[in-house]
């Protein structure tokens, strides 16, 4: 019989598990799909520019806007209220139209909750496609346009690519910054070196 019970908590386990991971698979799976559509079309019509521009546009917009997080998110709101609303938004906000009408047709298909995960999908493929790679920055304050300079030639040197800072703050970090190139962490912050000798003299004690 334990046998029998064991097998069976292993069998919910995974399932945990598998339940956990899934959300943000799918995500980045629909993204992706959806991103290597429009970076296509947009290729073909010399128009990385203006999807650059849109994308982050739409990125600002999503960060400063409660609004339209609840939009491309809640449940409650229906797909034809999702349609109308992020097609007029986006209207509004001049954006590409390939991705216009890429965002119309994820909302009748209740896709836009992926939009960030797409954000992201684009900038890389964008960035690839001009040699270059994308550093995500995390700063206790705002760069100043020096500090995001010297930072872009420093990283330059290092990955001997053209660097594109995706600058983010986050007030908790005590000074210094924290910086991903691709799946290399760089991270300055002395919050992190307290952490870091925090864990040391654990093991030590």
């Amino acid at each position: 019989m334990r046998p029998a019970r064991k097998h069976k908590n292993r069998g919910q386990n995974n399932i945990g598990r598998v339940d956990v991971s899934e959300p943000a698979s799918i995500s980045a799976g629909i993204a992706d799909r959806y991103a290597t559509a429009i970076f296509e079309i947009a290729s073909e019509g010399s128009a990385l520019d203006t999807l650059e521009k849109s994308i982050n546009d739409l990125a600002a917009a999503l960060a400063d806007s409660e609004d339209l997080r609840t939009l491309i998110s809640s449940p409650l709101v229906s797909r034809d209220e999702q349609a109308a609303a992020i097609t007029a938004v986006a209207e509004k906000m001049g954006i590409d139209q390939v991705l216009r009408n890429a965002l119309t047709l994820m909302a009748a298909k209740r896709r836009l909750f992926v939009v960030p995960a797409l954000i992201e999908a684009l900038r890389a493929r964008i960035s690839e496609a001009r040699g270059e790679v994308t550093a995500e920055v995390i700063s206790a304050k705002a760069l100043t346009k020096t500090q995001s300079e010297k930072l872009a030639k420093t990283l330059a040197e290092r990955v001997g690519k053209t660097v594109t800072l995706n600058a983010t703050v986050d007030e908790s970090i005590i000074g210094g910054l924290v910086v991903k190139v691709g799946s290399k962490m760089i991270d300055s912050s002395i919050r992190s070196k307290l952490n870091s000798l925090q864990n040391a003299m654990k093991e030590v004690g």
